[in-house]
């Protein structure tokens, strides 16, 4: 489905049906869906693995995110990688780009996967890894005793790359007795809970996506940057490019809130300081205030999430230390276009014919 003008920059994908096969629940009606029993690596071997793909990634694009519960145990870290490489390519992101290779991929502490291998296309989720390499990040750790304020960890992947991520793809490998969890939240419900005028306002808007942190950590540690990263535009040690607040996803040209809040967002361009705040302290309020539109997944053993990053944000739940919990995942990230706002695109209840409530 999605919104079928011939005048969009780029004309929307429409899925074949050819995974219609297999079982699914939608985790709500806004945002996400769990296949219960299919395994990637029988998409990945399928006689059709092109068309299963693709429909899969056009999926992913119009649900947001997508959980596989069964264990993919049987996927290799190549097939991982392969796998998120051919949802991009199959659904048009340039052919120039391919997967992301992390900034501080040659970090000393850069932990290595299970194995005891590094990949550079692989970015290892751990949580006490992750201290050790952000050790240079402002305000860490939490010196002031307060509670955490976990709105700084919605993000939408690679905000701070001229081309941000398309798809992730998370395996978690172990997973603690509790917590630990992830939660996507659609940015095309984020746009449609706007009003038409807020709307049309935030469409004017652009956000700078500075990470300083990824330049002074490689200073302080002494090893140099990686460059490219999966794409020709995503050279140099700037990690400061400008992003259009409301963007256009390619596949389905459905308007989302893209760039309004979070972890990579360092200010809404061309405001004032205090109206730079008052938009991110709404768009958090619209997250918090509006449940419905976020998709939550309690990870078991070599569960896989696969979400689309141009329409969703996402966050992890960062409560595992209260269980002496280890929670270890591997991502693969493609790399898509430069972001941009096609005035021909619409929101996604508007091209559906949802109602506007």
């Amino acid at each position: 489905m999605g919104s079928m003008s011939t005048n969009l920059r780029r004309s929307s994908l429409k899925n074949s049906g050819s995974i219609d096969h297999l079982e699914y629940v939608d985790v709500t009606p806004i945002i996400g869906r769990e296949y219960s029993k299919a395994k990637l690596k029988d998409i990945l071997d399928a006689p059709n693995s092109e068309d299963q793909l693709r429909d899969l990634a056009i999926t992913i694009c119009e649900r947001g995110v997508v959980f596989f519960r069964a264990p993919q145990d049987d996927l290799s870290v190549a097939e991982q990688k392969t796998i998120t490489d051919l949802l991009g390519k199959l659904t048009g992101r340039p052919k120039e780009n391919g997967l992301h290779v992390h900034p501080l991929f040659n970090a000393p502490d850069n932990i290595p996967m299970k194995d005891g291998t590094k990949d550079e296309n692989i970015y290892v989720i751990n949580t006490e890894a992750m201290k050790k390499l952000y050790k240079t990040m402002k305000d860490r750790p939490n010196s002031t005793g307060e509670p955490k304020d976990l709105s700084r960890e919605w993000h939408s992947d690679l905000l701070f790359e001229e081309c941000p991520a398309d798809f992730s793809f998370l395996r978690m490998q172990d997973t603690p007795p509790s917590g630990g969890d992830t939660l996507w939240v659609s940015g095309y419900e984020l746009y449609d809970r706007l009003s038409p005028p807020f709307q049309a306002f935030l469409e004017t808007l652009t956000a700078t996506c500075s990470q300083p942190v990824l330049k002074s950590a490689s200073d302080a540690g002494g090893y140099p940057l990686t460059s490219p990263r999966g794409s020709p535009l995503n050279v140099g040690d700037k990690f400061a490019p400008v992003h259009p607040v409301v963007r256009t996803h390619p596949v389905t040209g459905w308007k989302s809130l893209f760039a309004g809040v979070g972890l990579h967002v360092s200010r809404i361009n061309d405001v004032y300081a205090y109206e730079d705040q008052l938009i991110r302290d709404y768009v958090l309020r619209l997250i918090t205030r509006n449940h419905d539109c976020v998709a939550r997944m309690h990870w078991t053993q070599q569960a896989c999430a696969i979400w689309s990053n141009p329409c969703t944000l996402h966050a992890a739940t960062p409560d595992t230390h209260l269980v002496d919990g280890i929670r270890i995942g591997v991502r693969a990230s493609g790399v898509g276009e430069k972001p941009y706002l096609d005035p021909a695109s619409t929101g996604r209840r508007e091209a559906l014919g949802w109602p506007r409530t």
